[in-house]
């Protein structure tokens, strides 16, 4: 989602920490016309695309190494839903169908097993709840301004534990050094989007 993935950048980057961006090299799930929202031919590269947003500064996920970083970021968006995991085309909720991207389960481990902090937003903390059997937040499970509050179930049907969070809140499973936050689950203008996501780097800084 390039709202969250910018934020992420711009957080970072005020905090004056280092950063290397990463996504996977492969085939995307598909391509929408956002003025439709409808698909369109043909598919594109996951990491080239990527690259529009880091401005060309991007490497392959499967080089990623948990030594080399004190953290790992996540944003969310459907590119992590549909790209990075299949929680929104097939799984939806169903733990023996969902299929997590192998490096980011890779790395998920690994920053797990080394003790550093993950931070995810949006629709992304499934993916650490599934691997990590951790607590996360995806925001409010029912609400006017929550349109996709059935995925707090999802959570739990893959094995983490869903923490209710409002928009200007961040939830931290100091336990697994997780930190997680709503930004685009909820149905909210750019800015409070903007301040999720910072909120999430700034938690995740804190523990790195």
């Amino acid at each position: 989602e390039i709202t969250e993935a910018v934020a992420t950048l711009v957080s970072l980057s005020r905090a004056g920490a280092q950063v290397t961006c990463f996504a996977p090299d492969k085939q995307g799930f598909h391509v929408i016309d956002h003025t439709k929202g409808e698909p369109i031919e043909p598919a594109r590269n996951v990491m080239l695309e990527s690259a529009r947003i880091t401005r060309g500064k991007i490497t392959p996920l499967s080089e990623l190494k948990a030594a080399e970083f004190s953290a790992l970021i996540v944003p969310g968006g459907f590119g992590a839903a549909k790209n990075l995991c299949n929680h929104a085309t097939v799984a939806q909720g169903d733990p023996a169908k969902l299929d997590i991207d192998a490096d980011l389960t890779n790395s998920l481990k690994a920053f797990h097993a080394a003790g550093k902090p993950i931070g995810m937003c949006c629709i992304a903390p499934v993916m650490a709840a599934a691997v990590l059997k951790c607590e996360v937040t995806v925001g409010r499970p029912v609400g006017d301004k929550w349109p996709f509050g059935g995925t707090a179930g999802a959570i739990e049907n893959y094995g983490g534990k869903h923490v209710a969070t409002d928009i200007d809140g961040v939830h931290v499973d100091t336990e697994n050094k997780v930190v997680t936050s709503a930004a685009y689950m909820y149905d909210g203008e750019p800015h409070e989007i903007f301040d999720s996501v910072g909120k999430m780097v700034e938690e995740v800084l804190k523990l790195a």
